[in-house]
């Protein structure tokens, strides 16, 4: 018996195959096939109530007509049942459980397995940027974290993932940047922390450059000779620049995260003309008071007629550019030059307007000039608060680093380690090394996993004590379960990359039932993260099935003397370490041998 990743799939094939056969296909039939209460199957199918209700015909007898057709390969895989007015449910055989578990033996096989309808695609996914010359603080962790992840979830269903950090790298702060730089530059804080020197001399230069003041007329002329190409102050930039990469790729480092581009806004500003020509010549762009703006008068909320006008402002008055003419270039760019067939950006609620405007704006420019047209999505998240529903902040007020936050978490997840440690026979403790490393593990997970298990749509509050608990849907417990399921492998001193699982029988008993019933969901629940780009999805299901291994440890001894019992139970530990590893390195954890 072969069996596919994705059986709902397969059941979604055999249900249409079979009402095809009834002639309900040309009739529109669809199966709508989702994942069942447990309590009733594995699936069910509701597709017969609406299709029924349809064709003025009894329902339950139409799914009755649909199971009777149903091949023979469905039959010797799913028990089918009829319940209520017409639902089908079906729940995989013990046997069919076993030849799933079987066939889906590593982390490279499932990945293998899982990569379906994007497969061979390309998707260009716009994450974390961040302004150049400045730190990297709270505020940008949410889109890091969840960027990443949904890279490594494309990535696993079969697209070609092209990670692009679109860098604040252009603008009239520079100007401020280059004019306090050349009065009040440190060069030995420069060699010590340049990121947070320029920061520092950023804010000297904002601070004595007031609107309307002389100073002011000397930054912008400092601005203006960049944008010029003035040497000097070209290769300040480029300083800017290196350093600023420098200082975010530690904490990308830390997070697991590598991007391929750093494409920032100076990247397209030889670009946005033809972006200004081609939306003038289709028409789509107009002169509203001396400035290109685009209306949207089919969008109640962009119409020149709303009380409030909105235009998308393609180009200033004074004919500079912004926001808008840059992310248009950016659209053209991904699609011509990385035929991207699906682009991702990622960032927080406040910027929706602008990317429904931008996604409006491309998608009647490229229908236009008949440009290949990509799904275009934006990702947007809430905010992160302090326990008292407040932005997050130091105790002083100000902005929390990025760099503190992990330095932080590794602290207190180490303190968290050596007091387990302590307690753990002598001959069994960690060296301080091995501590070390378990804590970075640890801490850096937990404010990952943290913010990946919350709906991405909703603020989360930020509490150290929740992320860091060895219970509760965390990184520490879950990356605890990993570490116990490789301890049996540990103890009955076994390879738990070769397991013996030869002569395994199917699953028995109600906990190795459930445990391997929670195994085949992983599929649904991989596809459910991708589909709608919520990897919260993902996070739960590792909850639930860490639960179900829990259960199934407790109740049922892995190592005893049935050769077909331990071979059927070690083959569920197996399964069950890499299903929880591989959900964990989706979501952009390091995962740990022992904890």
């Amino acid at each position: 018996m072969h069996l596919p990743f994705h059986l709902a799939n397969h059941l979604d094939s055999a249900l249409r195959a079979a009402a095809g056969r009834l002639g309900f296909g040309d009739r529109g039939f669809e199966p709508e096939v989702r994942v069942a209460d447990p309590a009733h199957g594995d699936f069910q199918a509701n597709g017969a109530l609406a299709f029924a209700k349809r064709e003025k015909q009894n329902p339950r007898a139409v799914a009755q007509q649909i199971v009777d057709q149903l091949d023979a390969e469905t039959a010797a895989t799913f028990d089918c049942s009829l319940a209520g007015p017409g639902f089908i449910n079906f729940r995989l055989k013990p046997a069919a459980l076993l030849a799933w578990l079987a066939q889906h033996d590593s982390e490279a096989h499932l990945r293998e397995a899982a990569a379906g309808a994007r497969r061979g695609q390309h998707w260009v996914v716009d994450y974390s940027s961040p302004n150049t010359a400045k730190q990297m603080h709270v505020g940008h962790l949410r889109s890091a974290v969840i960027g990443e992840a949904l890279c490594r979830l494309l990535a696993f269903n079969g697209a070609h993932v092209i990670r692009d950090n679109h860098l604040g790298d252009w603008g009239t702060q520079f100007g401020k940047l280059i004019y306090g730089y050349k009065r009040w530059a440190d060069p030995a804080a420069l060699e010590r922390d340049a990121i947070e020197e320029l920061e520092r001399l950023y804010k000297l230069g904002h601070n004595a450059t007031p609107e309307g003041s002389p100073e002011l007329d000397e930054a912008r002329a400092e601005l203006v000779k960049l944008q010029n190409g003035d040497p000097e102050n070209v290769a300040l930039w480029k300083k800017f620049s290196e350093v600023s990469l420098a200082a975010f790729q530690q904490i990308y480092d830390r997070l697991g995260i590598r991007f391929d581009h750093n494409l920032g806004e100076s990247f397209y500003n030889d670009k946005v003309d033809r972006v200004y020509r081609e939306l003038t010549e289709t028409g789509l762009a107009e002169d509203s008071a001396g400035a290109l703006v685009v209306f949207h008068d089919e969008h109640p909320r962009f119409s020149r007629h709303a009380e409030r006008p909105n235009p998308f402002m393609v180009r200033k008055a004074d004919g500079a550019s912004g926001y808008a003419s840059t992310d248009l270039a950016t659209a053209l760019y991904r699609t011509e030059h990385f035929q991207a067939d699906g682009i991702v950006i990622v960032t927080d609620f406040r910027q929706s307007d602008h990317f429904e405007q931008l996604f409006l704006t491309v998608g009647k420019w490229f229908a236009a000039k008949n440009y290949r047209r990509p799904e275009l999505h934006h990702v947007t998240f809430g905010a992160v608060t302090g326990e008292d529903g407040k932005a997050l902040k130091t105790r002083d007020g100000g902005t929390i680093k990025l760099k503190a936050l992990l330095d932080e978490a590794e602290v207190r997840a180490y303190a968290i380690v050596t007091a387990k440690n302590a307690e753990r026979p002598e001959a069994e403790r960690f060296t301080d090394a091995e501590c070390r490393d378990i804590a970075r593990a640890v801490g850096i997970g937990a404010v990952q996993y943290a913010d990946l298990s919350q709906n991405r749509s909703s603020n989360y509050v930020f509490s150290w004590d929740k992320m860091l608990a060895l219970d509760g849907n965390t990184a520490p417990y879950l990356l605890y379960a990993v570490a116990r399921v490789r301890s049996i492998f540990r103890k009955a001193g076994l390879d738990p990359a070769q397991p013996p699982t030869a002569g395994a029988t199917p699953p028995e008993t109600p906990q190795e039932l459930a445990l391997a019933r929670k195994l085949v969901q992983f599929a649904d629940a991989v596809r459910a993260a991708t589909q709608q780009l919520r990897p919260h999805f993902l996070c739960l299901y590792l909850f639930e099935l860490a639960g179900a291994y829990s259960a199934f440890y407790a109740a049922d001894k892995v190592i005893v003397d049935d050769p077909a019992v331990r071979a059927r139970r070690l083959l569920l530990c197996h399964r069950t370490l890499i299903v929880l590893e591989s959900g964990l390195h989706l979501l952009g954890l390091r995962t740990l041998e022992r904890m």
